[in-house]
């Protein structure tokens, strides 16, 4: 495994030779790190999909440094699309668009549509850069874990994901945590796909029109499966209520507590509780961090407090959910 520092100059340049050569690294964005590869060789994509054990119509974002680069893979930008760039490019919003045929066809799982994100990062940034100087406009690159399980946010978290021989480049923790909001403007509305943390109300104003859910014609999209996330203790989300009646009836071996409210005299060995921030925007930030330390701790079974049912936990809440959903035991 070759961790490069992502503050050196000649470190971003080989990575970007290492991706314009057609092979895997791991980068870093303000959500978590991804898996990346040139999005305009489906040679290359395919990498990430074994080295994942990702299913091949399951599809990935192409991350792009501007609207330049999206214009590359982007058959159109309608005008809401346009609203959104403005608003949150770069930064955690993915959008789906209708693609240009015959380009990042194995990104997109083969579908007709294509997400696309620019991450506001300042390594990937400078990465991208260098990526564009050597003929690549975009990166395929979904989380780098192994398919379904928690999403890296440091690097040595993808170190410990993959194989020797993998490029990591290291941008220090990433500072959103989780990953981005993904809503589908190459339908002529605005239709959420994945939530993330921009809030709906967010969204409708920068758009201008109405949020709506995904209907049965919607394009299928990243992380949006109902088992996901997961780690290799089994995660139980509970309301406030159900988790204090659940350590009142005695704590199992290798219990582990995530929770905003304090269970202190539980039973619970210290080493396995942590306390989840009371922000969302806090929250999101640490979450795969944490289920990855109490899986490394040794917790069988994490317990999670249930966040709060407000538009801005939509993202936390869509994680534990599909965590949870996983029942992945050691």
């Amino acid at each position: 495994m070759t961790v490069l520092d992502g503050q050196s100059p000649e470190a971003v340049r080989e990575t970007a030779r290492v991706l314009a050569a057609g092979e895997l690294a791991g980068v870093p964005t303000e959500t978590v790190y991804g898996l990346a590869a040139r999005a305009d060789r489906d040679d290359a994509v395919a990498k990430i999909f074994a080295a994942k054990g990702r299913p091949s119509d399951h599809p990935l974002i192409v991350h792009v440094l501007d609207e330049q680069g999206a214009r590359v893979f982007a058959q159109d930008l309608p005008p809401v699309a346009h609203r959104l760039i403005e608003a949150f490019w770069p930064g955690p919003l993915t959008l789906i668009v209708r693609r240009v045929p015959g380009i990042a066809a194995a990104a997109a799982g083969g579908q007709e549509s294509v997400g696309l994100r620019c991450p506001s990062h300042p390594v990937f940034r400078a990465l991208m850069a260098q990526c564009r100087a050597l003929g690549v406009e975009g990166l395929a690159a979904p989380s780098a874990n192994r398919f379904g399980r928690v999403s890296p946010t440091t690097a040595a978290h993808v170190a410990g994901e993959f194989e020797p021989g993998l490029t990591v480049l290291d941008g220090g923790p990433c500072e959103v945590g989780i990953e981005s909001t993904i809503v589908d403007v190459s339908r002529g509305g605005l239709v959420l796909l994945r939530p993330g943390v921009l809030t709906p109300a967010q969204l409708e104003a920068a758009a201008g029109m109405a949020l709506h859910a995904p209907d049965a014609q919607a394009p299928r999209a990243s992380g949006t499966l109902a088992a996901h996330y997961a780690p290799h203790a089994t995660v139980r989300l509970m309301s406030t209520d159900a988790l204090r009646d659940a350590l009142a009836g005695g704590c199992p071996a290798g219990l582990a507590v995530y929770s905003r409210t304090s269970f202190a005299g539980t039973g619970v060995a210290p080493a396995l509780q942590r306390a989840m921030p009371a922000q969302a925007r806090a929250a999101a930030r640490q979450l795969f961090a944490v289920l990855r330390e109490l899986d490394a701790a040794g917790a069988t079974e994490i317990w999670i407090e249930a966040p709060p049912q407000e538009a801005a936990w939509d993202g936390v809440r869509d994680r534990l959910s599909r965590a949870a959903a996983a029942f992945s035991p050691r």
